[in-house]
């Protein structure tokens, strides 16, 4: 479809294109990339710890705050189930400004000290804005394209974890090295793109694409481009002193990138406003509706799925009266079936594993880092590193797992397996320190942490349907929380202060004769990273009862249903 726009027909395009599908997506694109400030927490972490004067455990104290926020978006599903977009991605705004914004007042003296717990209140609203700008964009652009659900879902959370790396990139352009302008900075920004694309992202009828899969492919590829430059850009800043100019050029560089999929998006319009004004061999008349014009209306009645049929007369029975009721997997569960299936309840277990142990490595790289005796410089890559492979651990994981569904049958939990038993050589590799050891530790720690969110997201998406998808893929991820409590405050926090307590005891001085209870050496994370290896393998077993138990399920056309119902161009 090569036909340009004529002059007169520029504003009735860009009416469209600004309603459109495409648009919605790179909207989603840019909110996702600014909902990832929790994975920085590593970065202004020790700003927190100085400044504030707490020890490990308090810190990692409110690691879990931050991590029960990200994770706990049962709020923003329920809330999404019953307002428009619009209304969930401005409450999300004001929870990231509100959160970080107090942080950074306390961090920078502005207010008088805060208590342990009000730090806590305020990174947990801080992170638990995410899950609005997940349910907001994620949830949507899943319901606008369900056929290529696990690409969209590992390009979306790619961005995820980019965020942090693209962030940095700008609070160096911008603030320069001070990690307490950092806090601001995630503080208004995401909050800033929120509010832009508010009346963007919504939920469309799924129209079918002869090409979509290779747009996402392109998509991919642009993604691609922006996290090799990130990781470039990174590395070399770490080499050679940069000056303002090079941070800023740096940061434009980086803008650039993130801003490309708009002409990708812009190209598809432009294709179905060609389809539209010429449509080739299409088997019924096609007209279009002017209220949302990419979106086709056909002389055919077309249904959704998990709304009912014409002339169906089925009155719905109360959530509580079907909770002993098992729809076939893939049809669209009620909330109360899906929280009480047993193929819900291993995956939350699993993810009570893996991602549990995941935050916690997370969380503690920074500290690792300095325990090894790593300079300051040096940390700050590691957290950088993780931020970037978290990246191709999301898209890896969700284009690959796509792949094998619709080509070879695989299950998608088998994945999921194979990704937490990676994860364990990781840890291994901080139990067991030697020279360069962290850098590898980071990349793979990095990339079996994003690798898990697309799949789990999916696999509740396929199991359990898209009605409620708000509601549950929030509820999927509440074991994360709970794992990352148990690890990073009871276990890991306590175990490295109890060796900064013994290395206190060998010089002869107590916990009131230093500002900071600090641990160097390797023993600091060795245990603890031990016990995590194992819960993490305990883990990848019990996803393997998933893949036995979906096998049958994955073998079908798990996606016959999306085709059947989405209209043509």
């Amino acid at each position: 479809m090569g036909r340009g726009i004529k002059g007169s027909e520029l504003l009735p395009f860009t009416l469209q294109f600004l309603r459109g599908r495409w648009f919605a997506l790179f909207a989603s694109f840019l909110i996702m990339a600014g909902a990832g400030a929790t994975y920085l927490f590593g970065t202004y972490s020790k700003e927190i710890k100085a400044t504030l004067d707490y020890d490990q455990t308090t810190l990692n104290l409110l690691g879990f705050s931050k991590d029960l926020g990200a994770n706990v978006g049962v709020f923003s599903g329920l809330i999404a189930e019953v307002t428009p977009t619009w209304f969930v991605l401005l409450v999300g705004a004001a929870l990231n400004f509100g959160g970080y914004f107090m942080i950074w007042l306390a961090v920078t003296g502005r207010i008088a000290k805060p208590k342990v717990w009000q730090m806590c209140i305020y990174i947990c609203i801080g992170a638990n804005s995410q899950n609005f700008a997940n349910t907001g964009a994620l949830v949507t652009s899943v319901k606008n394209f369900p056929e290529s659900r696990g690409s969209m879902l590992g390009l979306l959370k790619g961005y995820t974890g980019l965020s942090g790396a693209v962030m940095t990139q700008i609070y160096l352009a911008v603030y320069g090295n001070d990690s307490k302008s950092l806090i601001l900075l995630i503080g208004w920004l995401p909050a800033a793109i929120s509010v832009i694309f508010v009346y963007t992202i919504r939920t469309m009828k799924p129209v079918r694409h002869p090409n979509e899969i290779r747009v996402f492919y392109q998509f991919l590829s642009a993604s691609i481009l922006l996290a090799v430059f990130l990781m470039l850009i990174t590395l070399t800043e770490k080499l050679v002193t940069f000056s303002k100019a090079a941070y800023a050029g740096a940061a434009t560089v980086v803008c650039f990138l993130v801003f490309s999929p708009l002409f990708i998006s812009v190209r598809e319009e432009l294709l179905i406003w060609n389809m539209q004004k010429h449509p080739i061999g299409s088997p019924m008349e096609i007209t279009v509706d002017k209220s949302t014009p990419e979106m086709v209306e056909s002389k055919q009645v077309v249904s959704m799925p998990g709304s009912p049929k014409q002339g169906d007369e089925k009155v719905e029975k109360s959530c509580f009266l079907t909770i002993c009721d098992r729809p076939e997997r893939g049809e669209d569960y009620t909330i109360l079936q899906a929280l009480t299936s047993l193929d819900m309840w291993v995956l939350f277990l699993a993810t009570f594993c893996g991602l549990g142990a995941s935050l916690t490595a997370v969380d503690n790289l920074g500290q690792i880092g300095e325990s090894l005796g790593y300079p300051n410089k040096t940390v700050t890559s590691f957290v950088s590193l993780v931020s970037i492979w978290n990246f191709f651990g999301r898209v890896f994981s969700g284009f690959v797992s796509e792949t094998l569904i619709v080509k070879y049958k695989v299950p998608r939990p088998l994945m999921m397996t194979l990704v937490l038993l990676l994860a364990c050589i990781g840890y291994v590799l901080v139990a067991f320190p030697m020279p360069g050891s962290l850098y590898v530790a980071s990349i793979i720690i990095g990339f079996s942490f994003g690798a898990q969110l697309p799949l789990i997201f999916a696999i509740i998406s396929e199991l359990f349907g898209l009605k409620y998808y708000s509601t549950l893929f929030n509820c999927g991820q509440l074991a994360s929380p709970l794992g990352s409590y148990i690890f990073n405050v009871k276990l890991t926090g306590f175990l490295y202060d109890r060796e900064a307590m013994k290395d206190l005891a060998k010089k002869g001085l107590t916990r009131s004769s230093v500002k900071a209870l600090t641990c160097i050496g390797s023993h600091c994370y060795r245990l603890p990273f031990i016990i995590l290896t194992f819960v993490t393998f305990f883990g990848a077993l019990t996803s393997l009862i998933l893949v036995v138990r979906t096998r049958n399920y994955y073998r079908s056309d798990i996606y016959k249903k999306f085709r059947e119902n989405a209209e043509s161009l």
